[in-house]
């Protein structure tokens, strides 16, 4: 891989696979908006270049750049967290965007084209979550997942490019939204605020950023095509100890409150990832424990906020 095209590069996983990929050489071309108050994410650097446009408008977009590109990864995608993940409307809307988003790969002359799946498709599941495990998604945002995955792969194939589809668990890291569980309780931490938590009974497996762009890497240069990965650390422990460990790094004299707010009505209980295909295809092992992603992630919140 030489070059490298990116959708949603201002998140967590996308703005660290920007830095993965040029630490390696790879010259990326990045998607956003021209008014994207996110935009200073992306890193100024010679083998970073933008082109300006709106993800609903990915049909009118060429390549005007002179060159070809390697693989596109398609992380953007509306109306992820709240009442959004309902609204039918917009989640089939990211699915027509999806599909955009591969013959704009062929536009460019990319190879294999990566999207960026949810463990929301599976539905509530007590089990490792594997690439075969029955999917029953709950949600609309999960249903749109879903079907996005099996849609440009069909379609991707039908245009001769390579295709895979992933299937993301949690993953933490500078950059991400400030209303996941990790960034809600560094908040609270470091204004020296008490974290009202549920009992944190729920197994999770969560995964540090810098090690989910080097899977994303890594499935760009060796990912077989037509599988679908489940992209996580292969490691679960209960809620409470992954608290635990974030006021051991942001603010060790504060405790969090367990049980100070009840679980969710369809509350996902087990979220455990089987990375046994990743690691074998791509020799994909987490180079960051928990605690050492966690200490580098309250660092970032410290210097930016």
């Amino acid at each position: 891989m030489k070059r490298a095209i990116i959708t949603g590069a201002t998140g967590a996983i996308g703005s660290a696979l920007v830095r993965e990929l040029i630490s390696r050489n790879i010259e990326v071309l990045v998607l956003c908006r021209a008014d994207s108050n996110r935009i200073d994410r992306i890193p100024e650097h010679p083998l970073v270049r933008k082109i300006f446009c709106d993800l609903r408008n990915l049909d009118q977009v060429e390549n005007t750049t002179g060159y070809t590109y390697d693989v596109f990864y398609h992380f953007a995608w509306r109306g992820t967290i709240g009442p959004e993940r309902n609204d039918m409307y917009l989640q089939n809307e990211n699915v027509k965007n999806s599909l955009d988003a591969v013959r704009l790969a062929q536009r460019f002359g990319c190879h294999t084209f990566i999207g960026a799946g949810s463990q929301a498709e599976y539905g509530r599941v007590e089990g490792l979550l594997g690439p075969n495990t029955p999917t029953n998604p709950e949600t609309g945002y999960g249903i749109a997942k879903l079907c996005s995955g099996q849609m440009t792969r069909e379609l991707a194939h039908s245009l001769g490019i390579r295709h895979i589809w992933t299937r993301i668990l949690s993953v933490y890291g500078p950059y991400d939204g400030e209303r996941t569980m990790v960034m809600s309780v560094i908040n609270s931490l470091c204004h020296h605020t008490v974290p009202k938590c549920t009992k944190g009974e729920q197994e999770w497996d969560y995964l540090y950023s810098k090690d989910a762009a080097r899977a994303f890497r890594m499935l760009g240069e060796n990912g077989v095509d037509g599988k679908t990965y489940v992209l996580g650390s292969g490691s679960i422990q209960p809620l409470a100890e992954y608290i635990k460990a974030i006021c051991s790094a942001a603010a060790p004299d504060i405790e969090a409150d367990f049980g100070a707010i009840p679980y969710a009505q369809k509350q996902v209980m087990y979220l455990g990832a089987n990375i046994s295909e990743l690691q074998e295809d791509t020799g994909f092992t987490p180079a960051y424990s928990f605690e050492e992603g966690i200490r580098e992630t309250v660092q970032w919140y410290k210097e930016n906020y």
